[in-house]
């Protein structure tokens, strides 16, 4: 499918987004492996989150959806049932890598794959710790899906993470639940913590000492009623959308605001976007609140600061709609240290380098990053997404400041995680007429 976008002449109105979908997906994992029934309002509607949902149907776990209620009726913590078929990821990377780390504790047999793209994604960073912990793991050349899980009994390490990865992170944290004793996880470099967060509400007993996570074996979990907040994540498309177009105000209720992901709008407000913050409250250990953010002329006419070392983990999801706010900034903007995005559902820096060119941007690539060098006009171009949801809707983003008409191949990959975002992005843009 391709969808159109043409130059916005304006930008108004309050966006309703998803729920977030990093947290769904580890709610329902959790309930699945509780005692007891949880209910999550607000579940995310992506169809990667979905994807966690079918993998759990295929282990035994009731799941019922009403809207965008979701219960799960848990089965406990060693209460999954062995697979009938192999496990489908889909799109998902979240989904085969949290949820390897629960299979290697069952003593039973699992297969779980993806489609083309998860399929060619690196699974040797959850295979190693897994391996270590006492899990049988097969897998492809280079270590890549489907993965055989052979699980069971498994020990409690200590493991440093080679790369900062909350994927990997909660793997082993989840895996850990199955040891015969406490399991840490270290990192040097801080990554988004929901997996700690939803651990301790499910009733894990888990500690953090500097740089250590460490979490008890064996834990009774309890089925929980929470509700997820406002996708953070798809917030920033939207956030950007108002720091290009003039005279932009819009309004994001119920925002999720956790300290690991909140440096994304840390990051704008020193860029120069006006964008404010009300309403903060905490629910399940998870704050939100609504966001404010107008059109700010100024923040155009600076460099935007550059974005490397801790902070390109803490926005490595968002890097592409920056790359897009980057190309307007009378300074450009310089991204490094963000060389994991080569491994995600694209090689997102080959596709925001190639993208941006294509409209007429300045753009330099480098092995871990990019440059772009100084603002440039952006015309209409023909968008290759490469199937990757956070492309498509970072250059549709680009599109309504382009001149011209932008064409988003691929465009329904944006339902990886926000279904509906081409409506609600016409609805709070007027195109030019």
């Amino acid at each position: 499918m391709i969808q159109t976008i043409n130059p916005a002449s304006s930008l108004s109105g309050t966006v309703r987004l998803p729920g977030d979908k990093s947290i769904s997906h580890r709610y329902a994992m959790l309930a699945a492996i509780a005692e007891g029934t949880t209910v999550i309002e607000n579940f995310a509607a992506s169809r990667d989150c979905h994807s966690t949902l079918g993998c759990l149907r295929s282990l035994g776990v009731e799941v019922e959806e009403s809207g965008a209620t979701v219960t799960v009726s848990g089965r406990g913590l060693r209460g999954l049932k062995e697979p009938d078929r192999v496990l489908d990821a889909g799109n998902s990377g979240t989904t085969i890598r949290l949820l390897s780390g629960i299979l290697a504790g069952h003593p039973f047999e699992s297969s779980i794959t993806g489609d083309e793209s998860l399929s060619n994604r690196p699974m040797g960073r959850i295979i190693r710790p897994l391996r270590q912990m006492g899990a049988e793991i097969e897998s492809r050349d280079r270590e890549l899906p489907p993965l055989r899980i052979r699980g069971g009994s498994l020990k409690g390490i200590r493991y440093t993470l080679p790369v900062a990865s909350a994927q990997v992170k909660s793997c082993v944290l989840l895996a850990g639940l199955y040891g015969n004793a406490p399991t840490a996880v270290e990192e040097t470099v801080p990554t988004r913590d929901h997996t700690e967060i939803a651990l301790r509400e499910f009733g894990a007993g888990l500690r953090k000492q500097g740089n250590w996570i460490e979490v008890d074996p064996q834990p009774r979990l309890k089925g929980r009623h929470l509700a997820a907040p406002a996708d953070l994540s798809a917030a920033a498309f939207f956030l950007v959308a108002a720091a290009l177009i003039p005279d932009a105000e819009l309004s994001l209720p119920g925002v999720g605001l956790n300290a690991r992901r909140r440096e994304l709008l840390d990051y704008l407000i020193r860029a120069g976007l006006s964008l404010s913050i009300e309403n903060e409250t905490g629910i399940a250990g998870e704050p939100r609140g609504d966001l404010k953010a107008c059109y700010s002329p100024d923040l155009l006419q600076r460099q935007l600061p550059p974005i490397h070392g801790e902070l390109a983990a803490s926005l490595i999801d968002e890097i592409p709609v920056l790359a897009v706010l980057g190309s307007q900034a009378a300074g450009g903007l310089t991204i490094s240290d963000a060389k994991e995005l080569r491994v995600k559902e694209s090689d997102r820096i080959s596709a925001i380098v190639a993208n941006l060119q294509a409209m007429g941007a300045e753009v330099e690539e480098k092995p871990d990053g990019f440059t772009i060098q100084s603002a440039r006009r952006l015309y209409g171009a023909d968008i290759i997404t490469r199937g990757d949801h956070r492309i498509a809707m970072a250059f549709a983003i680009a599109g309504l400041a382009a001149g011209g008409q932008t064409r988003i191949h691929d465009a329904e990959c944006a339902d990886v995680s926000f279904p509906g975002f081409w409506e609600t992005l016409r609805m709070a843009a007027a195109p030019i007429k």
